[in-house]
């Protein structure tokens, strides 16, 4: 493994604990890290506004030279606040992923940079819990009234048993699977990017703007759609609450995100 110049970290099961704070002890790693010269990007399923206290937190925000990827991959940001890429699905690809949501009887929303959208006037509780969580007011529009609203991503999200009865009828699925890209971000999550978008994407290509080789990046993370980013990384941590899948695909497995999991997989590549 070459020397590692980036770190990039998920945040909800990895960064943060399961009070949703980050430790002394990983904010510490976090600022090592980032004096030794080595890029921290945030690398998660929210858009900005659902990153930028954190940001703060961490001494990564507003800096030309701090990246987060954002959107679970299909938009790039400097801190700074310069925007890298984006990749926003389709209105077309809206309407026929909200259909589904309508035939399956899944809650859905759709997200624009700075609002979410919901077509169900009875709003689930998990719609609530994401506008809570990445400070994002929510709107009803009707499909008709969202043609020139442009969504960076879409989302089902419903009690975890119902979304996975749901997610079992693949090929209703596999009908949009040429457009649109499917990710598991959390039990109640089932994401919905534009074709092709996810975070290892993001990475690779916020690697090339660098000049950095996959062997200079270590990626940590927990669920599915970090699963890319896994891939991709010269060296791929996976948490110790990760899914199966995760840690199959990473070098090395950390501790949980309880127990200062990203702390330790940043400790062992510093230089004391």
């Amino acid at each position: 493994m070459e020397k590692v110049k980036m770190i990039a970290i998920d945040i909800d099961g990895t960064l943060v604990n399961s009070e949703k704070q980050v430790t002394p002890r990983v904010k510490a790693a976090i600022g090592r890290a980032k004096e030794q010269g080595i890029k921290v990007v945030i690398c998660t399923g929210r858009p900005l506004t659902g990153v930028k206290s954190l940001l703060q937190t961490l001494g990564l925000d507003a800096q030309d030279d701090q990246y987060v990827i954002c959107f679970g991959g299909a938009a790039t940001y400097a801190t700074g606040g310069e925007l890298i890429n984006e990749y926003p699905i389709s209105y077309n690809d809206y309407i026929d992923l909200e259909a589904l949501a309508r035939k399956l009887k899944l809650h859905f929303h759709a997200i624009s940079e700075d609002r979410i959208y919901t077509a169900d006037k009875d709003i689930g509780e998990y719609t609530l819990h994401e506008a809570n969580l990445i400070s994002m007011g929510i709107s009803y529009r009707t499909p008709e009234e969202m043609q020139h609203i442009k969504l960076i991503k879409s989302m089902y999200v419903d009690d975890p048993e119902t979304l996975d009865l749901a997610i079992q009828q693949q090929h209703l699925f596999e009908q949009l699977q040429d457009r649109v890209t499917f990710t598991k971000s959390a039990p109640f999550y089932y994401e919905a990017n534009a074709n092709g978008v996810n975070k290892g994407q993001a990475l690779q290509m916020l690697c090339a703007k660098l000049k950095l080789a996959a062997d200079n990046v270590m990626a940590i993370g927990d669920e599915a759609n970090d699963l890319s980013m896994i891939q991709f990384a010269g060296y791929g941590i996976a948490m110790g609450n990760a899914i199966v899948e995760v840690k199959d695909a990473a070098q090395e497995i950390t501790a949980d995100n309880d127990h200062d999991g990203v702390a330790m997989a940043i400790e062992k590549i510093l230089t004391t």
